[in-house]
């Protein structure tokens, strides 16, 4: 095909083989429904009730099973041509379980009864349980499933006031845990949510033999379910978040929304585990702990060594099934760095694998591998040395394990006599209005912020000398012009048109990028994709729902990941689109953000390399990746106003890593600023994160977008080069800012020039 035959013409070529459509084919769709079972996490299992014996009757409680959430709301909302429940998957394994069937229809007609009046995807409580059907579901069998879910949506956070029943079970849903458990011997429990909430009611219940984290599965994730259940799937999933006792419990508790405002991350670098493995009197506080997770058969982990060759450090481990089934089982590395100057929490994730499925008495070899720098800390003080990323002097611990909390520490250490500077860096993003933050002992240390003068970053491009006659971006890639010179016959209008959304083409709904037709600058046109591609609805065009990226991650399978990222980037690639807006890394900091779903995990190491992955297999099939949102995007409340208020040493070590790792190790071609105000300064207008940090300590060399409809000014944004505003345009006040010298030509050529690289990228 000729290159950009798609983005300009929008040919419908499909890509299967025989000329079929590949989107929502039955290969990816199952695809999605292994990596449901992939990234479910068995929390409890006492007895071995699971998986069901073959000829198990089961009652299904909860409408959960009928109202079951695929996903989150907003651009990770995709169009699907069905989604399979979990008691429509039951059904589908009628020969190994069987389902008190007047049970769930009665389910069925409350839910169907309750979208009739209006009531929205998993927004509405639970029902009560009529006695009479109740004594039918007892004497049909002693095993019931009960199903908890949840739904949550971008520009929607949660709330834990009483009024807002989402980490903790409703007064009704209580009512049903409590009626259940005391009808029936055998009870499981399945959680249907996109990001944690309270454990503890099932975990401490000795009448709940079992409990499974489904997390929301996409459009086949009722079937999954039932895979888990009947066996025919062994949850291999290990949690990437911490399960606290109660929502206070999480330090950013108690001031998430304190004001619509600001957030003030006081709790620092103690997020999540760091925070509870840390601090003194918090390990009491958790239920289950990062990378926690059950099996269907049991493992064993033996001759574990470690050794240093020049910069890394390298664990080699044997792993065997122990048990009777087939399995896979998560190795996690973890360094303690010693405490100094500078505070450090007691164990940070610095690698994982996972094995390949394990017959029993089968064995597998790992080895984890990563840097000695790996473990540096950034001191934002000067205690040690200002702006650098040091190695303290003293004995660096390294822990092995199948979870944060059984991770045993090895003998050996990397020890270390002085004090090492390994990088010099800037002080870039510095907070103005941070009075505290918290120490390793669970104390505040004070701060006196004042104002900061922050960095500027001169324009150095040279404009290029205007061609005699006129070439077409074609001739660019063919090499017959060079590109600043293709740009130096740009008008100025022009410019500033390009550095501006373009309107929708085919079945796109986000609008496109380019679209200069004079010099052969195709349309080139960007799509939803947290969770699978999202066309416009009016195109009638579905596609593949894949499990949520807090679901993708509990996999911690990165050969997955990149996998499902490759087979969405060929769904947008046959719809005519060239730009995937994901993947979305922003932190889980606390349960109640609505956007968690969307985002992979608490902690950076696994979210930076599960964003690697997934930019290197879209970008495989020569499909734009935009890694999401730049940064400090961790609330909905107020989104596009709030001030995220965070020391640099908390915003690099845990809110930019995820970008860090996932930019060196995968290059994405763009990158999506955020919403929110960081430290007094827009993401999306903030030159000392895009230009300093970004580009400049990182050696990113793509493009940067703003999300849809900032509040930014569109002329600072330009000056941060965030290349350009989405979706819309603003020409009237770029040009005034042109023709005044507040912005300079040299300025939109630089951001046109990265605009016309990541286009020149595309086939």
């Amino acid at each position: 095909m000729i290159k950009w035959t798609r983005p300009n013409y929008m040919p419908c070529d499909p890509l299967g083989d025989n000329h079929s459509r590949i989107t929502a084919c039955d290969r990816h769709i199952q695809l999605s429904r292994k990596a449901a079972s992939e990234g479910a996490v068995l929390l409890k299992n006492n007895n071995g009730l699971l998986p069901f014996a073959n000829g198990t009757k089961i009652a299904v409680f909860g409408k959960g099973q009928i109202d079951y959430v695929k996903g989150g709301g907003g651009s990770g909302d995709v169009n699907v041509s069905y989604v399979r429940n979990i008691y429509q998957g039951l059904k589908l394994k009628k020969e190994q379980v069987e389902v008190f069937d007047p049970l769930s229809l009665y389910y069925q007609d409350y839910v169907e009864e309750q979208y009739k009046n209006g009531a929205e995807l998993g927004k509405f409580d639970e029902t009560t349980i009529p006695e009479d059907l109740l004594a039918r579901a007892k004497d049909f069998t002693d095993t019931a499933v009960i199903i908890i879910n949840r739904y949550s949506a971008e520009a929607f956070d949660r709330k834990s006031d009483g009024t807002d029943a989402y980490f903790n079970l409703s007064k009704t849903e209580k009512v049903m845990v409590d009626t259940v458990t005391a009808n029936f011997a055998n009870v499981v429990v399945l959680l249907n949510v996109g990001a944690m909430i309270d454990t503890s009611w099932f975990a401490y219940n000795d009448a709940i033999s079992s409990a499974v984290m489904l997390w929301q599965g996409g459009m086949e994730g009722g079937l999954a379910a039932a895979d888990i259940l009947t066996g025919d799937a062994n949850p291999y999933g290990r949690l990437v978040d911490t399960c606290a006792k109660s929502f206070d419990d999480y330090p950013s508790s108690e001031g998430f929304h304190e004001s619509e405002d600001y957030v003030k991350y006081t709790e620092d670098i103690f997020v999540g585990y760091r925070y509870f493995e840390t601090i003194p009197g918090k390990r009491d506080c958790v239920v289950y702990p990062f990378g926690y997770g059950l099996s269907y058969t049991t493992f064993a982990l033996s001759d574990i060594t470690a050794y240093c060759t020049g910069k890394n450090i390298t664990i080699s481990v044997t792993v065997t099934n122990t048990g009777n089934a087939v399995g896979k089982e998560v190795v996690q590395v973890y360094y303690g760095a010693p405490n100094g100057k500078l505070d450090k929490p007691a164990k940070e994730l610095c690698g994982f694998a996972k094995t390949r499925e394990l017959e029993p008495s089968d064995s597998q070899l790992i080895q984890i591998t990563f840097a000695v720098n790996d473990m540096a800390s950034f001191d934002d003080t000067g205690v040690v040395a200002k702006s650098c990323n040091v190695l303290e002097k003293g004995s660096y611990k390294i822990y092995i394990g199948t979870n944060v909390r059984n991770a045993k520490e090895l003998d050996y250490t990397y020890d270390l006599e002085e004090t090492i500077i390994t990088e010099q860096l800037h002080s870039y993003g510095a907070p103005e209005r941070l009075d505290k933050r918290m120490k390793a002992d669970g104390t505040y240390e004070m701060i006196a912020c004042k104002p900061v003068e922050r960095a500027t970053f001169p324009c150095t491009y040279k404009c290029a000398e205007k061609p005699e006659e006129t070439y077409m971006l074609l001739d660019v890639a063919e090499g017959k012009i060079d590109l600043d010179t293709f740009i130096a016959q740009i008008t100025d209008d022009e410019l500033i048109e390009l550095v501006h959304g373009q309107p929708n083409r085919g079945v796109a709904s986000t609008n496109g990028m380019g679209n200069l037709a004079r010099l052969g600058i195709p349309n080139v046109m960007t799509t939803d994709g947290p969770a699978g591609v999202r066309p416009t609805r009016k195109s009638l065009v579905k596609t593949t729902a894949f499990p949520v990226a807090t679901c993708l991650a509990a996999s911690w399978n990165l050969d997955l990941i990149e996998e499902i990222a490759r087979v969405g980037a060929l769904e947008v690639k046959e719809n005519n689109m060239s730009i995937f807006l994901t993947p979305a890394l922003n932190i889980h900091r606390s349960p109640l953000c609505g956007r968690n779903f969307e985002y992979y995990s608490e902690d950076p190491f696994i979210s930076g390399k599960m964003a690697a992955a997934t930019v290197r297999g879209i970008q495989s099939q020569n499909i734009v990746a935009t890694p999401k949102h730049f940064a400090c995007n961790n609330k909905e409340t107020n989104r596009k106003n709030s001030d995220s208020i965070v020391s640099e040493r908390a915003m690099r070590e845990i809110y930019l890593k995820g970008f860090e790792i996932c930019v060196k190790e995968s290059k994405p071609r763009m990158i999506m600023t955020a919403y929110n105000i960081v430290n007094g300064v827009r993401a999306s207008e903030n030159i000392e994160l895009v230009e300093g940090i970004l580009r400049g300590e990182w050696g990113y060399d793509g493009m940067v977008t703003t999300d849809w409809q900032t509040l930014g000014d569109p002329v600072k944004e330009l000056l941060a080069y965030n290349d350009i505003k989405m979706p819309y345009s603003y020409p009237e006040q770029v040009k005034e800012a042109l023709e005044n010298g507040t912005l300079t030509r040299e300025v939109l050529c630089v951001c046109v020039k990265h605009i016309l690289e990541m286009i020149l990228w595309l086939e």
